[in-house]
């Protein structure tokens, strides 16, 4: 079984910047992409953005284009997303999550196997 452990989230100001981070637990753990998604109470999770390992292709949702950024280190079997000019609305629980086989769809949580415990987010105004 493979865990995959997102770093600590935060509290910050709005327009500040926070990255996450988020490793496999297993070193020999080869995905075929990772994305992140957020929740807040009462609402479905939602994609934020992903990744594709081979291609390095990357997806974002409208609401954080120009604003976040998904990258990765191959060598760590790490994705990062830094976030900068946070607003309010992105308060939520942020999931890292992978896909270990190719997906109809990246933007699709059906479409990811694994999931991290999800770190907490918090933007103050």
């Amino acid at each position: 079984q493979v865990q995959l452990v997102e770093s600590e989230g935060g509290l910050v100001q709005a327009g500040g910047s926070l990255r996450l981070s988020c490793a496999a637990s297993r070193r020999t753990f080869r995905s075929y992409a990772m994305g992140w998604f957020h929740q807040v109470p009462g609402k479905e999770r939602e994609f934020v953005t992903a990744i594709s390992w081979s291609s390095g292709a990357t997806y974002y949702a409208d609401s954080v284009k120009g604003r976040f950024t998904i990258s990765s280190d191959n060598a760590k079997n790490t994705v990062y997303l830094q976030m900068n000019s946070l607003k309010p609305e992105d308060t939520a629980v942020y999931y890292c999550a992978a896909v270990v086989k190719s997906a109809a769809s990246f933007y699709q949580k059906g479409s990811y196997d694994y999931w991290g415990q999800g770190t907490q987010v918090t933007v103050s105004s």
